[in-house]
C-alpha cells in the first residue's frame, strides 16, 4: 500500500493541466444552448401554445393537457435535433441528490419498426418507484407507486444525450417525497402574504419572488491520491491524518492565483454551467488549501436551486476530465476551514423593488423597516427550526469551528441598521426613517475618488447576516440542498406576514392611520426579537452563555435538533402556509435520523476497517525493525553503552504499543457501541445513541492515529499525507 501511495503521488505531482476547448462565440452567444428557455420556447412552438405556457408560468396556472401536448411535440423537436436519444424526470429526493430514470423515445410504429414519440402526457407525469427512495414510512415496499409532475416553472435542459425535465416527486397518496414539492409551496406561500404587504406601499405590486445567490465552496484532489483513501471514497472526507506543516496559517491560498489545472477546470465547468444557463460568475480560491468557490448572479429561489443541484453532478463529472475530485463534504480536513454554501437570499416584486433594500424617501424606509423588523421576527420565533434546517451529520463538523458559524442562530444588522432599529424603538416621529442607502466616505486622496460606504460591514461569525439588499445565510453547508433552508426561512416569514397584515387591518377597521399602524406594529416586533439581534463575536464563549440567557437554542446535538420541526408551533406554522402536513413533517425527520444514523455508521466502519487493516499492521510491521534494531545495538556493543543507544527506540517501541493498544481495545468498544445503537428500534432514539456513544471514538481514536503517523517511517505510511492531498494541484 506504502508503494502505492508513492506511485500515485508522483503520477499527481507530474501531471499537466488539460487544456479547454473555448467556444469562438462569446458566453452571451452559447449561454442556455442546452436549455429549453423562452428564446427556445418562441421557435420551436406555435404561438397560442407559447403565450399559453407563458402565462401558465407568470401567473402560476396549471397548464392544460391540449398545451401540454404541443410543448411536448416542439420540446422533443428542439432536443432531437441537439443529438438527444432519452429523456428523464429529473427529480430531488430526500437523499441530498438528484435522480433520473431515463426513456428513449422510441415507440413502436406498428409495422415492426419504431418511431420517436413524445406526448403531453410523459412530459407531464412519470410513475417512479417510491418505495426505493427515502420516505419516511409513508410508503411501504408494497405500495411503490409514486408520481413525478413537471414543473414548468424551471425549463428542461439537455445533459449529456438526455431531455431532463425538472420535476416534484409525490407519494401516490399525495405527500411530497421531495425537496421541490414542498419549496414551490412555500414560495407559493411568501408570494401571496409578502405581496398582501408589499400592497400597503405600492399597489401595482402582483407578485413578490424570493431570490437566492448560492455561494459553492468546495475542495480539490487528484484523483490518483483520491483512490489510495478508502475515507475519502466512502466518506468524503479524511476520518485520519494529521495536520500539514503548513496549512492555512500564513493566509496566502485566499483569493492567491489559482493554479494552473485548476484555472483549467474552473475555465471548462462555467463554460459548460454556461451553456446549460447557470449564471456562474466568480470563481477563486478559498481560505484553505486546495479550497475553491463557485458563485452565481442570484436567480429566483425554485430555479437558483434547480442549477445548484445540477452544478454539484456537473462539477464532478468535469472534475473527472480534469483528474480531479470533488470534496463536498463540509469538513474533509481536520484543522483547517470547511466548506459551505452561504444562502444569499433576497425579496422582490414584479415592479422591481427588492424589499430589503433601504429607500429615499420615508415611505420607502418603512417598508424597508417593515419587512426586516418580519424576517427578524420570524428568525426569532423559528430560531430552531432555521438551525435544524441546515443540520446535518456532516455540516456538525463546521458549525462553530472557527471557520464557519456557531451552531446557535443570530442576526447581525451592522452598525447604522442597529442604531436605526434603537432609534426607532425609542421615536414616535417618522424623521427616524429618514437614512440613505449610503453614506459617503472621503478618504481624502486626490488621486482615489470618493467612494460610497455600504450601511453594513460584514460579520463572518453571525450565521444570519444584513448584507446591505439581502440576508445572509451562512450556515448552509457545502453538500446541502438549499431548500431545506429557504423552505424553513421563507415558511416562517410567510406565517409571520400574514399575521403582520391581520394586526395591521384590524387596527386600520377601528379607523388609525395606516403608516402610524405598520409603524407600531414594527417597533413591537422589533422589541419583541431584540434577543436574535446580536453583532459580535459568536464565537466566544461569552455569547453562548448570553445566547442561552436570551433563550435562544443553543442544542448541538444534530439528532435532538432534529426534533425542531415537531414543535406544535412548527408544525401549525407549516399547516398555516400550506406546506407541510403533520404526517410528512413526521415522515420527514423519520428519514432525518434514519441519515444521521447511517452515516455515522458508514464512517465507524470504514474507520475501523482502516484502523484495523492498514495503520495496525503498518505500525507493527515499523514497530518490529524498531525492536530487531533495538536487539543488533544491544547485541553489537557492551550492555551499558548499548542501552544509552537504544534508549531513544525503545521508547519509541513503547509509546507506539500503547497508541497501538488503545487503537485496539477503542475500536472494539466502538464495534460495540454500535452494535448495541442498531438493536434501538425508534429511528430517533438510535440517531442519539450513535451520536452520543459512537461519534466519540472517531475523534479519540484518531488522536492515536495521527500520533502514529508521526512515528512511523514516512516510506512505509500506507495514505497520502494532508501534505499531499492538500498541496498537490
Amino acid at each position: 500500500m506504502s508503494h502505492l501511495r508513492f506511485k500515485e503521488v508522483e503520477l499527481a505531482f507530474n501531471r499537466e493541466p488539460v487544456s479547454v476547448n473555448i467556444p469562438k462565440e462569446a458566453p452571451s452567444e452559447y449561454y442556455g444552448k442546452h436549455v429549453f428557455n423562452r428564446q427556445a420556447m418562441f421557435k420551436y412552438l406555435p404561438k397560442d401554445t407559447y403565450d399559453a405556457l407563458i402565462d401558465a408560468i407568470d401567473n402560476k396556472k396549471p397548464l392544460d393537457l391540449a398545451v401540454a401536448d404541443s410543448v411536448a411535440t416542439g420540446l422533443q423537436k428542439w432536443a432531437i435535433e441537439r443529438g438527444c436519444t432519452h429523456y428523464t424526470h429529473w427529480f430531488h429526493p430526500l437523499n441530498e441528490g438528484t435522480a433520473e430514470k431515463h426513456d428513449s423515445f422510441i415507440e413502436h410504429d406498428g409495422k415492426h419498426g419504431v418511431i420517436e414519440k413524445f406526448s403531453g402526457k410523459l412530459l407531464i407525469q412519470q410513475e417512479p418507484d417510491a418505495s426505493s427512495f427515502p420516505n419516511g414510512g409513508i410508503r411501504n415496499t408494497f405500495e411503490a407507486r409514486g408520481y413525478s409532475a413537471w414543473d414548468i416553472s424551471s425549463p428542461a435542459f439537455i445533459h449529456d444525450n438526455t431531455l431532463c425535465i425538472p420535476t416534484i416527486f409525490i407519494a401516490y397518496s399525495g405527500e411530497s417525497l421531495d425537496y421541490k414539492t414542498p419549496l414551490l409551496r412555500t414560495l407559493n406561500s411568501i408570494d401571496k402574504a409578502a405581496t398582501a404587504v408589499a400592497q400597503y406601499f405600492d399597489k401595482n405590486v402582483k407578485h413578490v419572488n424570493s431570490n437566492l445567490g448560492w455561494e459553492q465552496e468546495y475542495f480539490l484532489v487528484d484523483e490518483a491520491l483520491f483512490a489510495t483513501r478508502p475515507d475519502l471514497i466512502m466518506t468524503g472526507r479524511t476520518l485520519m491524518g494529521h495536520e500539514s506543516p503548513k496549512n492555512q496559517q500564513l493566509e496566502d491560498h485566499y483569493f492567491g492565483a489559482i493554479p494552473m489545472r485548476v484555472e483549467e477546470f474552473m475555465l471548462d465547468l462555467e463554460i459548460e454551467c454556461h451553456k446549460l444557463g447557470i449564471p456562474a460568475k466568480t470563481r477563486h480560491n478559498e481560505v484553505a488549501p486546495n479550497q475553491f468557490e463557485l458563485a452565481p448572479i442570484f436567480e429566483e429561489t425554485n430555479l437558483a436551486n434547480d442549477h445548484n443541484l445540477l452544478l454539484m453532478k456537473l462539477m464532478a463529472q468535469v472534475a473527472r476530465k480534469h483528474h480531479f475530485r470533488v470534496l463536498l463534504h463540509e469538513k474533509p480536513f481536520a484543522g483547517i476551514n470547511g466548506s459551505g454554501k452561504h444562502n444569499n437570499w433576497s425579496l422582490g416584486t414584479d415592479t422591481g423593488v427588492l424589499l430589503f433594500k433601504p429607500g429615499k424617501t420615508p415611505t420607502e424606509n418603512l417598508q424597508f423597516i417593515t419587512f426586516i423588523s418580519n424576517v427578524m421576527s420570524a428568525v426569532y420565533k423559528y430560531n430552531g427550526l432555521i438551525k435544524a434546517s441546515i443540520s446535518s451529520a456532516t455540516n456538525a463538523h463546521r458549525l462553530g469551528a472557527n471557520e464557519a458559524p456557531p451552531a446557535i442562530i443570530s442576526m447581525f444588522m451592522g452598525t447604522q441598521i442597529s442604531n436605526i432599529l434603537d432609534t426607532l424603538i425609542n421615536s414616535e416621529k417618522e424623521d427616524s426613517l429618514k437614512f440613505s442607502e449610503k453614506s459617503e466616505l472621503s478618504l481624502n486622496m486626490s488621486q482615489i475618488p470618493e467612494l460610497l460606504l455600504d450601511n453594513t460591514d460584514r460579520n463572518r461569525t453571525s450565521p444570519f447576516a444584513f448584507t446591505g439588499n439581502r440576508f445572509e445565510f451562512r450556515a448552509v453547508g457545502s453538500s446541502a440542498n438549499c431548500a431545506s433552508a429557504m423552505i424553513a426561512i421563507n415558511a416562517a416569514l410567510a406565517e409571520q406576514l400574514m399575521e403582520f397584515k391581520e394586526a395591521v387591518d384590524a387596527r386600520v377597521a377601528k379607523g388609525e392611520e395606516l403608516f402610524n399602524v405598520i409603524l407600531s406594529e414594527c417597533k413591537k416586533l422589533i422589541e419583541q426579537s431584540q434577543a436574535i439581534h446580536f453583532d459580535g463575536n459568536g464565537y466566544s464563549d461569552e455569547w453562548k452563555e448570553e445566547a442561552k440567557r436570551r433563550g435562544l437554542d443553543c442544542e448541538t446535538s444534530v439528532p435532538v435538533i432534529f426534533d425542531r420541526y415537531l414543535d406544535e408551533k412548527t408544525v401549525n406554522m407549516f399547516k398555516k402556509v400550506g406546506v407541510f402536513s403533520k404526517v410528512e413533517l413526521e415522515a420527514r425527520n423519520e428519514v432525518k435520523w434514519e441519515t444521521y444514523t447511517k452515516k455515522v455508521q458508514i464512517e465507524s466502519r470504514c474507520f475501523g476497517d482502516m484502523a484495523l487493516n492498514h495503520i495496525l499492521p503498518v505500525a507493527t510491521k515499523y514497530q518490529n525493525m524498531l525492536l530487531d534494531n533495538v536487539y543488533k545495538i544491544k547485541s553489537l556493543f557492551p550492555q551499558e553503552k548499548g542501552e544509552q543507544i537504544a534508549a531513544r527506540d525503545l521508547a519509541m517501541i513503547e509509546t507506539m504499543a500503547e497508541h497501538m493498544q488503545f487503537i485496539k481495545d477503542k475500536v472494539q468498544e466502538m464495534v460495540d457501541a454500535r452494535k448495541k445503537a442498531n438493536r434501538i428500534e425508534s429511528e430517533r432514539e438510535k440517531a442519539i445513541a450513535y451520536h452520543d456513544t459512537v461519534v466519540p471514538y472517531l475523534d479519540s481514536i484518531r488522536y492515536h492515529i495521527d500520533k502514529l503517523e508521526l512515528m512511523v517511517d514516512d516510506e512505509m505510511w500506507p495514505l497520502p499525507k494532508y501534505r499531499e492531498l492538500l498541496f498537490i494541484r
